[in-house]
C-alpha cells in the first residue's frame, strides 16, 4: 500500500530521509574533497553540524575582531578585499 511521506533534498538534488542527512551534504560538498582516498568531508560537516553553536560564536568572535582590527601601516596600505 502507497504511504504519504516527507523528504528532503541537498543544493544537488539527491534525496534524503532528514534534515540533517541533507545539511551535512550539503557542507560536504562545499568543503570538497579532504584527505587522499575518500573524503573526510562528510564527517568534518557532521562534526560541524553538531557543533553549530560553537562554530557560530567563534565566527561572531572574529567578526568584532575584525570591526576593530587596524593592521600596521594602515594608513600607507590598501586593503583588499576577500
Amino acid at each position: 500500500m502507497a504511504r504519504k511521506g516527507t523528504g528532503f533534498f541537498d543544493a544537488r538534488g539527491h534525496y534524503y530521509k532528514t534534515p540533517e542527512e541533507a545539511t551535512v551534504s550539503d557542507l560536504a560538498g562545499v568543503l570538497g574533497k579532504i584527505g587522499d582516498g575518500e573524503s573526510l568531508a562528510p564527517g568534518i560537516a557532521h562534526m560541524m553540524l553538531d557543533r553549530r553553536s560553537e562554530i557560530e560564536r567563534l565566527f561572531a568572535e572574529h567578526d568584532t575582531m575584525m570591526a576593530e582590527y587596524q593592521p600596521v601601516g594602515v594608513g600607507k596600505v590598501t586593503r583588499l578585499r576577500a
